[in-house]
């Protein structure tokens, strides 16, 4: 998804998630005999990757008897592996293989990083790819157990499900997502300024200001998520809401929704707990700030992959063509 050039991080998939063949054993095991796929592993949430002479980090995946070795023995969820999907004639798979030693589960073919680290680097199409494979493997392997009555589970439906082994409950889980609200508060001032409000959380590095975010809670529509948030974070109240994208955000396992919010132009009230600085910014403001890696800078701007920074940058452009 972009905005004048502008990539949200995680949003270039290309693949086809093919839904329809994880029921399908037997199409999938004649892909895997055919030689027609490969595997991404995971380490710990962590993606292999490697660096090609003279270029950036691309995804590193695994093919032949290593990849095959790994589907028929599977990883750390005893998974047979987890199918993302079909891209180029090949089918794409994740398995996760934490435990093992990293330097044997990297099979020579690169090292394993946190693709977070490596924003803006990676094409968009393999940033998407090995997010949802980090995604996945991270919920297979915290949901090893039913979380109704306790029990063992098994993977199923090609890694997109987990079966309760206990026969007097048999429940099928299937991976949750948590909603989140992300929106940029705008306003316009006396002086006839537009102006966007970022603040600081208290859990950010110093000097740097991103949007408001919160979870939605349960029986509040996204809307009414938006007002409360920033309420609650800043004290002021909010008008009109506008929708304006979304990012997938497996960091573990969150769907961000963006919005603009439009407030009164009033002082800010942060709430000390999980803001602790909020401030206005002017188009001219935002101009002079620095990259959240500039460490002695005065005010640092969200981090390139994260929808914060999407939001920022795409009402920044709205005034600079004015």
């Amino acid at each position: 998804m972009t905005e004048r050039g502008w990539q949200i991080g995680y949003t270039g998939g290309t693949f086809d998630r093919a839904s329809e063949r994880r029921l399908d054993d037997a199409f999938l095991a004649a892909e895997v005999a055919a030689g027609r796929f490969r595997v991404a592993p995971v380490w710990r949430d962590r993606n292999l990757v490697f660096s090609p002479p003279g270029g950036g980090p691309r995804a590193a995946f695994l093919s032949g008897e290593a990849a095959r070795g790994l589907l028929q023995g599977g990883g750390e969820t005893g998974s047979p592996g987890i199918l993302l999907g079909v891209e180029g004639g090949e089918l794409a798979f994740a398995v996760d293989v934490s435990t093992f030693d990293p330097e044997v589960a990297a099979f020579g073919a690169g090292d394993y990083a946190d693709i977070r680290s490596l924003a803006g680097l990676l094409p968009a199409a393999e940033a998407a790819l090995l997010a949802t494979a980090r995604g996945v493997c991270h919920w297979q392997r915290t949901h090893r157990f039913c979380g109704a009555c306790g029990s063992p589970t098994a993977s199923r439906e090609a890694g997109h499900a987990r079966l309760c082994l206990n026969e007097a409950c048999g429940r099928i889980h299937y991976p949750r997502l948590d909603p989140a609200v992300i929106m940029l508060v705008e306003s316009v001032g006396e002086d006839g300024v537009p102006r966007c409000l970022l603040a600081h959380n208290a859990r950010f590095p110093n000097a740097v200001y991103s949007t408001l975010a919160g979870f939605v809670e349960i029986g509040e529509t996204l809307e009414q998520a938006v007002r409360r948030e920033v309420w609650e974070e800043v004290g002021l109240a909010v008008g009109e809401v506008v929708y304006r994208a979304s990012q997938p955000w497996p960091f573990p396992s969150s769907i961000m929704l963006g919005f603009s919010a439009m407030a009164e132009a009033a002082v800010p009230t942060p709430d000390r707990v999980e803001v602790t600085d909020a401030r206005w910014f002017s188009a001219a403001d935002l101009a002079a700030a620095a990259e959240w890696g500039e460490e002695e800078a005065e005010i640092r701007l969200p981090r390139r992959d994260s929808i914060a920074r999407f939001l920022v940058e795409a009402w920044r452009a709205r005034f600079a063509a004015d």
